[in-house]
């Protein structure tokens, strides 16, 4: 069977300021990038055949750390697709500010499936790019394939949704730990 490991992204430094960073470039902390080595450890005796990123800066930084000379010779495959929601004009705004101005409509923005931030996405509209991605790389999986994926928390959510069984309400609540990694089997 191939298994498919997916992780998030490190902790940023937007991350850090509690600003909503979307499609916005922001790299690694210090912090990030000890988690990110944490999960290179955790994976470095896996025998990876193929490993996926975002465009983003986050997702590349953290999976070049995870294979971080562990993994020779890996294809890397970038595919926007797996890229962090669009949060529209929230873009580049502190999240703890947006929730006490407007404390109803941050708890929608921030955390419900199908209603997105002004000008942004939703959830919802995430997880149908998520999944074309996924009802693309799935089919050509081989048996002895093992493959990473750098993701970021909102596309992951999606992945668990497919792979676990979640309901919406479920990938909607969860909270991402630091170097935490999904392990799965096709």
């Amino acid at each position: 069977m191939a298994k498919i490991f997916i992780f998030r992204h490190g902790q940023t430094e937007d991350n850090q300021h509690h600003i909503f960073s979307g499609f916005r470039q922001s790299d690694l902390t210090a912090a990030g990038i000890e988690e990110a080595k944490q999960i290179g450890e955790k994976l470095k005796d896996q025998p990876v055949t193929k490993a996926y990123q975002s465009d983003l800066i986050r997702s590349q930084h953290t999976l070049q750390l995870v294979l971080n000379g562990y993994h020779q010779n890996v294809p890397i495959i970038t595919d926007a697709r797996i890229k962090e929601r669009d949060y529209g004009d929230l873009t580049g705004l502190n999240k703890d500010d947006i929730a006490k101005q407007n404390p109803e409509q941050f708890k929608l923005w921030h955390r419900s499936y199908a209603t997105p931030p002004p000008n942004g996405e939703s959830i919802q509209m995430v997880e149908i790019r998520v999944m074309s991605f996924l009802n693309d790389i799935l089919p050509t999986l081989k048996p002895d394939d093992v493959v990473f994926i750098s993701g970021s928390a909102n596309s992951i959510r999606p992945m668990r949704k497919y792979f676990e069984k979640m309901t919406n309400e479920q990938i909607c609540a969860y909270e991402y730990e630091p170097a935490q990694i999904f392990e799965y089997q096709i």
